[in-house]
């Protein structure tokens, strides 16, 4: 689902037509929201033009007051629409997504520049979302910053953000953070003076539905304000996600036994690191079925816990429930709660939190912040000198250019190191050598192990320290047999040597690629020989 909210600033400029059918036919646009049209009304054929002829049903409001005509409309493929209302500072829409059932509530908002009107059109925000129970997608021009960073000038009045912020957390309602650019809006004056006046608030419900939603600023060339591309961003079908071991598994009986079945049964001849990465291979292509079967049942199986709760408690207000209804209460309560822990633990270490507190739901805490760090760690646009990378083909291309020429091989240099001058250098003792030299022990890397951080991201094999802890008698002799051979100089570590880059914002609104951070997930089955290493070397460093 792809939508715009755009302060059109007048609608008598051509290049408006063109640059709104161009945007629909080019993102594939299902809904369109404007503000400030100047427009009492629209020929068809204009609406025709607006949305490249596309099925779209509209909803325009004249200009009146404080109003200066706004316009919404729907792309009838993808929506139905149960109710339309308007207000004097909004078009509400009532629809169905056709293509999951979705029920929400789409708005529009264009917010008064007068001060005295602001009191007015924060109530009547109050209004139409209190009385709405279906989720909300409210956006547009609030023509209120929320900040003082909103505003590049130190001419700020807390009086209306602040009450905007508690209007905002009164009914529950959370910013999509933008992405392409700090500001919306800009005068025209020799002293610009930025703001961020435009934005798009959602209800909770709506975010968990849709969790990668995302919302990016357009150009700016057309209009004082930046149009607002919304974007649910939808995962293809065909996306097929990266394994990763979730530690609500281990709350699930007879899980350690089913593991432990699956790691013995696979017997395969060959060196240590050939037995070591079929079984790593088949734990998780096992895994991945395992998890896809039974999350649909679990799933299931919550929905009729809760009906039947819901069942028990109705006929409790009508008679007494028998012993055995009592009992099946109390089993039905506590099945329950094991199902909502685990979805707890899967959002905890999704969200990257540094306590969990125990028998408290936080899980839709969680799973607000995980999806925060999705949207927060996703690149859309880049600039190189005076060009703007788009498109992920083009900023792949562009990052993994820059990092070649970063980190690739440097000029040839006529530098020598004479590796017989170590006088100067301390030595370790034949005892040290002795010591760092010797063979691995259970001991040392079993300490190693368990000395690994909680919750931290796992490499590409999908295994977090805790499957090593929790599975450390299953696994020790095989991961022994590698500590072995790399002992012996046997062990292409390099077999074990992979890991996804990500890139890291050093600042809020990074543009070029030189803004962002490097990091290396790295697979923990070589982190552990590189913690073993490092324990031995820090006794006598």
């Amino acid at each position: 689902m792809k939508g715009i909210f755009w302060n059109c600033n007048g609608f008598a400029d051509c290049k408006k037509y063109r640059f709104l059918s161009d945007l629909t036919k080019e993102k594939n646009l299902d809904f369109i929201a404007l503000s400030e049209t100047g427009r009492a009304n629209f020929p068809q054929s204009t609406l025709n033009n607006i949305c490249a002829g596309r099925d779209f049903i509209w909803h325009c409001m004249a200009p009146r007051g404080r109003s200066c005509g706004m316009i919404l409309g729907i792309h009838l493929l993808t929506f139905d629409i149960g109710e339309i209302e308007e207000g004097e500072f909004f078009i509400r829409f009532k629809v169905r997504h056709r293509e999951d059932d979705f029920k929400f509530n789409l708005i529009s908002v264009y917010g008064p520049a007068q001060q005295e009107y602001k009191s007015h059109f924060l109530s009547e925000i109050v209004r139409v979302c209190s009385k709405e129970a279906l989720p909300i997608v409210i956006g547009g021009d609030f023509n209120i910053i929320r900040r003082p960073d909103e505003k590049n000038n130190d001419n700020y009045n807390d009086r209306w953000p602040f009450m905007f912020n508690a209007v905002i957390d009164s009914l529950n309602l959370r910013e999509i953070e933008m992405t392409g650019r700090k500001f919306t809006w800009a005068n025209h004056l020799q002293n610009q003076t930025f703001e961020k006046l435009d934005r798009v608030l959602v209800c909770t419900d709506l975010e968990a539905k849709y969790p990668h939603t995302t919302v990016y600023a357009l150009t700016r060339e057309i209009s004082d304000h930046t149009p607002l591309l919304l974007s649910t961003n939808n995962p293809s079908s065909a996306y097929q996600p990266q394994f990763k071991f979730e530690l609500g598994w281990l709350l699930r009986d007879g899980f350690y036994e089913m593991v432990t079945e699956v790691w013995n049964s696979t017997l395969v001849d060959g060196s240590p690191i050939e037995r070591w990465q079929a079984k790593i291979r088949r734990l998780r292509q096992y895994l991945r079925g395992w998890a896809k079967s039974v999350s649909g049942a679990y799933k299931k199986e919550k929905i009729a816990i809760l009906n039947k709760l819901d069942e028990l408690d109705k006929k409790a207000e009508i008679t007494a429930l028998s012993e055995g209804e009592l009992d099946l209460k109390h089993v039905l309560n506590e099945r329950l709660a094991e199902l909502l822990r685990e979805e707890e633990i899967k959002w905890y270490q999704r969200a990257k939190v540094k306590h969990l507190l125990e028998c408290d739901a936080n899980t839709k805490y969680y799973h607000l912040l995980a999806n925060g760090r999705h949207r927060k760690t996703r690149i859309f646009q880049l600039e190189d000198e005076n060009n703007i990378i788009t498109g992920d083909a083009q900023l792949k291309e562009h990052i993994t250019s820059y990092y070649k020429n970063l980190f690739g091989p440097s000029p040839n240099s006529h530098i020598m190191l004479d590796e017989s001058q170590t006088d100067d250098i301390p030595q370790v003792s034949q005892l040290e050598n002795e010591y760092l030299t010797d063979t691995f022990s259970q001991e040392e890397v079993r300490a190693a192990i368990f000395q690994m951080e909680h919750n931290k991201a796992p490499g590409p094999d999908g295994f977090p320290p805790e499957f090593y802890q929790v599975f450390w008698n299953l696994i020790k002799d095989d991961l022994m047999a590698l500590f072995t051979d790399f002992h012996q100089g046997n062990l292409p570590l390099n077999r074990l040597n992979f890991g996804t880059i990500i890139l890291l914002p050093k600042k809020k609104d990074a543009k070029v690629i030189r803004q962002y951070r490097s990091i290396c997930l790295l697979n923990v089955s070589f982190k552990i020989f590189t913690k073993v290493a490092t324990n031995r070397l820090s006794t006598i460093a």
